[in-house]
């Protein structure tokens, strides 16, 4: 019997990256899952067709987790379609890029906007989601964070601050929401997905790989694969006895920040 048999999930901004790396992961345990995209829905389809193919039931969702109506409508598809909800996973999540010390290079409004999404976007799916997943017990709510959230080092400083509400709303939520419901977060260093390669280009993504491999203790370059495995960790039965944990995923960069992403 596979880990995840029986068990269902949704995971935001699923299409590609990380959320798509842990939609397959989970599929391939034996989960049913949730694919939801906001733009991307070729790259949701492939996603899709591949969790089909491992032999997984699978929905494919669109929704804006900014929006509470689409927070709803993912969940009430979910539970329409299978009754329940065992496991979430918030990866849905925005930056803009904007060097720390430029305080004229963000707005309030895209302070707003980074938390709507980052912040609030998780808040009303965890509440849209929640009496579902008490009602099945031994719920596993994941989010993903980052270590801008506990460093302060990021693309933007309206990126960490968000990634920071995100962590104290994590120690909120698994206090509220246990016994039924665990709520813990990963903090993702480096990833190397077309995330970074859309907002960076080419030649800033290739240096940020090479110093990855050369400087990080670990000699790793982050990959949508790898923080996955800490993701799928904290959905199982390894991590039943945590919660309001954060777990950092970086090749040990938070040891030594990577200058790159701190300027």
């Amino acid at each position: 019997m596979a880990e995840f048999d029986g068990k269902r999930a949704i995971i935001t901004g699923s299409a590609t990256g990380l959320g798509a790396a842990t939609a397959r992961r989970l599929a391939e345990g034996g989960a049913k899952v949730v694919i939801n995209y906001r733009e991307s829905r070729k790259e949701a389809e492939e996603t899709l067709a591949f969790c089909r193919k491992a032999g997984a039931e699978a929905l494919l969702i669109q929704g804006d987790v900014a929006e509470d109506s689409d927070c709803r409508k993912i969940v009430g598809n979910a539970i329409a379609q299978w009754g329940g909800v065992d496991i979430l996973v918030n990866n849905a999540g925005t930056t803009k890029f904007a060097a720390s010390a430029d305080l004229e290079g963000l707005s309030a409004e895209d302070f707003l906007h980074l938390y709507k999404v980052n912040v609030v976007g998780a808040y009303q799916m965890i509440r849209a989601a929640q009496p579902h997943m008490k009602k099945a017990g031994m719920g596993s709510v994941v989010n993903i964070s980052s270590i801008a959230g506990v460093t302060g080092v990021g693309s933007s400083v309206a990126y960490a601050a968000s990634k920071g509400a995100f962590n104290t709303m994590t120690l909120s939520l698994a206090r509220a929401l246990a016994p039924e419901i665990r709520v813990n977060a990963v903090c993702p260093g480096f990833i190397g997905t077309r995330w970074f390669r859309d907002r960076l280009g080419e030649e800033i993504f290739a240096a940020m790989v090479e110093q990855q491999e050369k400087e990080m203790p670990l000699k790793q370059a982050g990959t949508a694969d790898l923080v996955a495995d800490a993701v799928v960790f904290f959905c199982g039965v390894g991590a039943r006895h945590i919660t309001g944990q954060f777990l950092i995923t970086d090749a040990g960069m938070h040891l030594g920040f990577n200058p790159l992403l701190g300027r």
